[in-house]
């Protein structure tokens, strides 16, 4: 049962520890002399929740369907993102949409400071929270808050038209790196775009999709299967916690996560148009037991493109 005794005293202290102090991180640009350039967000950990942030790019090795490829550009710093928050504001939300605003207040506050984020909320439409469409950073969230707190759940559901203009407007975005976050039962009764079709486009793009499932169990609309679908197709994580202290819990660890992530970018072998699988793995003289996960893959452009 989701509560919303006490939500807003909760939020209130998420707003006022937001402006909590970050160190500021400048905005990694990737150059590279092709116009073409494959960026992997590359997460490592060793057992569950400790990630290895000290690996070097000598430790990586990268194949492209199979075929060992050079690293053209490595970080393992807090390399800002780019994030747009994609929420849920329909009428299935209605008992948790307390609990929604105060863990995406705490995400923003765990986020670097220099991550732009926008927000997308959506009904039976799609609506753009920040006005312009515009992006804002984490470390002055003062329109972030008026924007999350004016949500109101009503009417149906149009979750896939709501992740294509995300995954559209975080493409546009100024950081290497791309996240959505998605915060929804799963379930979708007012698209006009697809399942298929939202998988094809994030699996085009760069961008990194983690899912929070919120619902009740007895939810008719809740779909965690789709939740499930759209983060492996993009190496992000599904989340399905159960209540207020867990939403806030996840959306922090996925902060962290990001933080603690490497960026690893090279030129794709071959412009075939043809979807490529990527496997990233740790060379052998490493002897630890570590997991890596990132993207199982991407579209290459075709030979035709500029």
């Amino acid at each position: 049962m989701w509560r919303v005794v006490a939500i807003v005293s909760l939020i209130a202290a998420l707003v006022l520890s937001i402006r909590s102090t970050t160190p500021a991180v400048t905005a990694q640009t990737f150059r590279t002399a092709s116009s073409e350039l494959v960026v992997l967000p590359v997460i490592v950990t060793e057992r569950a929740d400790h990630y290895v942030a000290n690996l070097t790019r000598d430790d990586f090795v990268v194949y492209d369907n199979g075929k060992r490829v050079e690293i053209e550009h490595f970080s393992n710093e807090d390399t800002p993102v780019t994030v747009g928050l994609i929420v849920d504001a329909s009428s299935s939300m209605r008992r948790k949409i307390g609990d929604v605003i105060a863990a995406a207040a705490a995400f923003v506050r765990s986020s670097n400071a220099d991550d732009e984020v926008f927000v997308v909320s959506f009904n039976d439409a799609v609506h753009h929270a920040l006005p312009d469409h515009r992006f804002i950073p984490a470390g002055d969230p003062t329109d972030l808050n008026p924007a999350l707190a004016s949500l109101f759940p009503e009417c149906q559901t149009s979750l896939y038209d709501a992740l294509v203009e995300g995954i559209d407007q975080v493409s546009s975005g100024s950081r290497p790196r791309r996240v959505l976050i998605l915060v929804s039962d799963g379930g979708d009764n007012a698209s006009r775009a697809t399942l298929d079709g939202v998988l094809e486009r994030a699996r085009a793009s760069n961008v990194a999709i983690y899912t929070i499932g919120v619902y009740d169990e007895l939810d008719p609309d809740k779909n965690p299967r789709v939740l499930k679908a759209l983060a492996a197709a993009t190496g992000g994580e599904r989340y399905l916690p159960r209540s207020a202290g867990p939403l806030l819990q996840a959306c922090e660890h996925i902060a962290r996560e990001i933080r603690s992530g490497y960026t690893i970018g090279y030129v794709p072998p071959d412009r075939d148009g043809a979807f490529h699988r990527v496997r990233v793995e740790i060379a052998p003289r490493d002897k630890r037991k570590l997991t890596v996960r990132t993207r199982p893959g991407y579209f290459a452009a075709g030979s035709g493109a500029p």
